[in-house]
């Protein structure tokens, strides 16, 4: 039986899907991929074979994520098979939160849980939330199994997670979390096909795109990263603020009289690069741009790697060297990252990577 499994990263605006065939002997080879692109305005479906021919670009009806999933349903009934052939359905999930340290089944339970962590991702946990239930309504009978961008992170030393808060808010889960883990994850087990001789020291790699952060490595284990309680921490991103002195979220709301969802949509979707240039979240668009704006917006980007790290313990131990430089576009960063090889099949569900899910990965001197 084929069972291919389909994975699925669904974004604010698109929902972009990758196939993978299953052998006899359960291994894992690239199919079709594509996504549905535009939803609510022009939307169109798109879809590529494992060589990257296009196999069909053309208008969608999909006003609604439930639409979009209806699309790529209808496509995949077609050309790959009806759902009853699905051995499964994997979901990139940006927060997991503390409960979930590895992939999970989901169910009604799963799904509560990820929804009470929706404040804590707003730009990423609802589409996501969006696509595992338009899912369900056309395939309840496939498994969905939910891999977290936290998980990477949740054994971190228990400093590295910490916030200098009241205990009882530590409690409640106010800490640090991390995110770009399923892209740092990849990087550590390609890492030893790539440049083996540094695969198993102290590593700093940087997962560069729309959002962006950095991450110290030990041993494969991740020791700190820049995000921190929300992907809004760390490095200058594409439309976030990055690292920001919690002073000005006051002085915002306290003087400029601001409401806390006006402060949200300035450091989710009005800052950052965005922001600073008034032009572009696109770097290649500001690298282009011959504006002083644009100038000052990619420099402010370049600095923050080296200015607004929040690495404790890990960062001031390691000597410059060789590490690995994942460079991802805005464009392609989030396709890649749904292409990964997964084992379904009850408690002892795996997945590992086939492919860089971000970017290009390669050495590179710091």
């Amino acid at each position: 039986m084929r069972e291919p499994i389909l994975v699925i990263n669904a974004g604010s605006s698109s929902i972009k899907f990758s196939v993978f065939e299953t052998a006899a002997d359960r291994s894992l080879s690239p199919g079709a991929h594509g996504q549905v692109a535009a939803i609510g305005a022009s939307a169109r479906i798109e879809v590529a074979d494992a060589q990257g021919r296009k196999l069909i670009d053309q208008p969608a009806s999909a006003q609604d994520h439930k639409a979009a999933i209806a699309a790529i349903h209808d496509w995949l009934a077609t050309h790959i098979g009806s759902e009853a052939e699905l051995g499964g359905i994997g979901h990139r999930v940006v927060h997991g939160g503390t409960a979930y340290a590895e992939p999970v089944l989901i169910d009604a339970e799963a799904i509560a849980a990820l929804e009470a962590l929706v404040p804590l991702a707003p730009l990423h946990q609802p589409h996501a939330l969006a696509a595992i239930r338009a899912i369900a309504g056309v395939a309840p009978e496939v498994p969905q199994i939910a891999c977290f961008d936290t998980a990477f992170h949740r054994n971190q030393p228990a400093l590295a997670q910490l916030f200098a808060l009241p205990r009882e808010l530590t409690a409640k889960g106010i800490r640090r979390y991390g995110f770009h883990g399923l892209s740092y994850e990849y990087i550590v087990s390609a890492l030893p096909g790539i440049a083996p001789e540094i695969a198993g020291g102290k590593l700093v790699v940087a997962h560069l795109g729309n959002g962006a952060s950095l991450c110290a490595i030990e041993d494969g284990r991740s020791i700190a990263t820049t995000m921190g309680f929300t992907p809004v921490d760390g490095l200058v991103m594409g439309t976030r603020t990055g690292a920001l002195d919690p002073g000005v979220i006051l002085y915002l709301m306290q003087h400029e009289g601001m409401a806390a969802a006006e402060v949200e949509r300035l450091i989710n979707e009005r800052s950052g690069l965005l922001g600073v240039s008034g032009l572009s979240s696109d770097m290649r668009t500001l690298l282009a741009s011959a504006e002083p704006a644009a100038r000052e917006a990619v420099d402010l980007r370049r600095s923050a790697g080296s200015t607004h790290w929040s690495l404790p313990a890990a960062s001031a131990s390691m000597p410059p060297r060789s590490v690995p430089r994942c460079a991802a576009t805005q464009a392609g960063s989030a396709s890649r990252s749904t292409k990964r090889r997964m084992r379904v099949g009850g408690p002892a569900s795996r997945r590992t990577a086939r492919r860089p899910p971000y970017g290009s990965c390669q050495p590179t001197r710091i």
